[in-house]
């Protein structure tokens, strides 16, 4: 069968094994309601995608100050854990397996979604360009967060995770990609700190790891999705391979679940050797999820080389809830449109 390897089921761990290696990837559709809390329809779009072997949900919000878009669910009140538990009830009635991706925006936001206060970044940096699905707000210059800040962020991320775990989700997934918070932390472009977070690989490194060793201590399985290169959010820095090879490399003491390639395309290969996920595998030795515009075939040949453990797939699951079923039986799949974004199916 010409994509076997995506059927075979992959053992996460000695109290996880998943179906299959296709992962639905996580994206952000920015349909909760007014109190971001997941609606039935939510529910129906996930329960419906249960037959892949594992779910990444779309970013949770870790608390108020972590919102960048308008109708972004969160996981940091007892109504959201609620909201959350109906969908993974559903999700496991179907036989499916889901993990929450856990995120704070920094200063990819503005102060419209944060009650008039700037945004947190590690540096007073200002991102360029206009805030999406707005009339055209532009971003402004974040604030720099002080060390007790830093604090309670590593601390929303554990109380997250709990209540992740309450909702009844399989694991968690770690955030640090995309020009996102901690991933801000972990570029030189956005990074201009000279104390104990920044100024080194292992200052800059320094949240990421303390937000990991906060979160095991509430939930067992947790993966973290990184973006090495910086493409999105961020401006390139050549310091910033070192940051990547010494953070990739330290993550291999943190009995993860896994980590996660966060790229639109994994074929982007500026300053790498190779695609993103190439990249990681030379360094990390635990599993990997591959993801950036793969289809069966690619992730077939992924997996078959040894470059990646699991793939994950965005775009064709949104256009075709069945797409595991389509790929087993060789049927044509529905092809995406962007149109589709406006609704949940």
């Amino acid at each position: 069968m010409k994509y076997a390897p995506l059927f075979e089921p992959y053992k996460l761990s000695e109290q996880l094994t998943l179906k299959n290696r296709i992962v639905m990837a996580p994206m952000n559709r920015s349909m909760a309601d007014e109190e971001f809390l997941p609606t039935a329809a939510m529910m129906n779009y996930y329960a419906g995608r249960a037959d892949t072997g594992l779910i990444i949900s779309e970013s949770l919000m870790i608390s108020q100050n972590a919102q960048g878009y308008p109708n972004t669910p969160a996981i940091y009140l007892a109504e959201h854990v609620a909201g959350w538990r109906k969908i993974t009830d559903k999700v496991h009635e179907n036989d499916g397996k889901i993990f929450a991706q856990l995120w704070h925006t920094g200063r990819v936001s503005h102060p419209i979604y944060l009650a008039g206060q700037q945004p947190w970044a590690p540096s007073a940096v200002p991102l360029e360009g206009r805030v999406p699905r707005t009339d055209n707000l532009q971003y402004g210059i974040p604030k720099e967060m002080t060390e007790q800040e830093i604090k309670l962020i590593i601390t929303e991320f554990a109380n997250a995770a709990a209540n992740a775990k309450e909702a009844g989700f399989d694991g968690v997934e770690i955030h640090a990609a995309n020009g996102y918070l901690l991933d801000q932390f972990l570029h030189w472009d956005t990074n201009r700190r000279t104390d104990a977070w920044g100024g080194s690989e292992e200052n800059m490194s320094r949240i990421l790891f303390e937000v990991i060793d906060a979160v095991k201590q509430n939930i067992t399985h947790v993966g973290v999705r990184l973006s090495p290169v910086a493409y999105l959010n961020l401006k390139h820095d050549e310091r910033d391979i070192l940051v990547s090879n010494y953070l990739l490399q330290r993550l291999n003491d943190c009995n993860l679940s896994y980590v996660h390639t966060g790229m639109f395309e994994d074929t982007y290969q500026a300053h790498l050797q190779g695609s993103v996920t190439q990249y990681i595998k030379s360094l990390y030795h635990g599993t990997i999820i591959a993801c950036g515009g793969y289809n069966a075939e690619s992730g077939s040949i992924a997996i078959n080389q040894g470059d990646a453990n699991l793939v994950a797939i965005g775009r064709p699951l949104i256009a075709n809830p069945d797409y595991v079923e389509k790929i087993r039986t060789k049927k044509p799949l529905t092809v995406y449109d962007a149109e589709m974004l406006n609704q949940l199916i």
